[in-house]
C-alpha cells in the first residue's frame, strides 16, 4: 500500500471472469446434453473446468485481501454493499417462484380440478422430512452465529467447531432433500404443482450447496489463520448468505409444504 496515496483497491486485469463465463456455458450446455442425450462428458468437463477457475480466482482474492492488505476499511465497505445488493437480487429471484406458486394455488383453474393440490397429486407430509429439514437449517443458523461470535472473540477452537457443525448440517440437509426427491410420489412433469414445487425447492437446494461450499472455503481459511477478530468479511458474507437461505426455506416450508399441502 506504500506506493499509492489512497485506500482503494485498483484490481489488476484478471482472466478469471471470462474463463468463469466459459465454464458456466460449458456446464449448462453439458446439462442440456445430459437431459437430452444421456451423455455426461460435456457436463463433467464443465464442472472440472469451473472448479479450476474457482480455485485460482479465490486464490487471487485471498492473496489480495490477506497477504497484500488491499482490503482496507473502504474496500470492505464496498464489498458489504455489494453482498447486500446480491442477496436482495436473490430475494427477487425467489419472489418469482413464490408468485408462480400463489398465482396457481390461490385460484386453481378447472384444468386443475378447481383444487389445490390439483386432482391426482398426493403432496408430501409437511410433518416428516420437511419438518426435520427445517430444524436442521434453523440449527445451522445458530451454529454459524456461534462461529461468528467466536471469531470476533478470538476463540479459534470454538469457531472451527461451530463452522464444522454448520457445514455438516448443510450437507445433511442436501442428503435428506435428495432422498425426499427420490421418494416423491410426483415429478416435475406433473403439471403446475410439480413445476412450482421442484423449481422452488430445487433452486433453494442449489443455494444450500453453494452456501455449504462457501462455508467450507471459510473453514479452510479459518484453519490457515486467515481471519482476525476485525478482518473476516469473507466469513461474514458467507454467514449473511446462509441466513438468507434459512429465511427462504422458512417461507418455502410454510407456503409450499404446509399451506400448499
Amino acid at each position: 500500500m506504500a506506493h499509492q496515496a489512497h485506500s482503494y483497491h485498483l484490481v489488476d486485469p484478471s482472466p478469471w471472469p471470462i474463463f468463469g463465463a466459459i465454464t458456466a456455458l460449458l456446464t449448462t450446455s453439458g446439462l442440456i446434453m445430459w437431459f437430452h442425450y444421456n451423455t455426461l462428458l460435456l457436463l463433467l468437463a464443465g464442472l472440472f473446468s469451473m472448479i479450476l477457475v474457482m480455485f485460482q480466482w479465490w486464490r487471487d482474492i485471498i492473496r489480495e485481501s490477506t497477504f497484500q492488505g488491499h482490503h482496507t476499511q473502504p474496500v470492505q465497505k464496498g464489498l458489504r454493499y455489494g453482498m447486500i445488493l446480491f442477496i436482495a437480487s436473490e430475494a427477487f429471484f425467489f419472489l418469482g417462484f413464490f408468485w408462480a406458486f400463489f398465482h396457481s394455488s390461490l385460484a386453481p383453474t378447472p384444468e386443475l380440478g378447481g383444487l389445490w393440490p390439483p386432482t391426482g397429486i398426493m403432496p408430501l407430509d409437511p410433518l416428516e422430512v420437511p419438518l426435520l429439514n427445517t430444524a436442521i437449517l434453523l440449527a445451522s443458523g445458530v451454529t454459524v452465529t456461534w462461529a461468528h461470535h467466536s471469531i470476533t472473540e478470538c476463540n479459534r477452537k470454538q469457531a472451527i467447531q461451530a463452522l464444522s457443525m454448520t457445514i455438516i448440517l448443510g450437507f445433511y440437509f442436501t442428503l435428506l432433500q435428495a432422498m425426499e426427491y427420490y421418494d416423491a410420489p410426483f415429478s416435475i412433469a406433473d403439471g403446475v404443482y410439480g413445476s412450482t414445487f421442484f423449481v422452488a425447492t430445487g433452486f433453494h437446494g442449489l443455494h444450500v450447496m453453494i452456501g455449504s461450499t462457501f462455508l467450507t472455503i471459510c473453514l479452510l481459511r479459518l484453519i490457515k489463520f486467515h481471519f482476525t477478530s476485525n478482518h473476516h468479511f469473507g466469513f461474514e458474507a458467507a454467514a449473511w448468505y446462509w441466513h438468507f437461505v434459512d429465511v427462504i426455506w422458512l417461507f418455502l416450508y410454510v407456503s409450499i409444504y404446509w399451506w400448499g399441502s
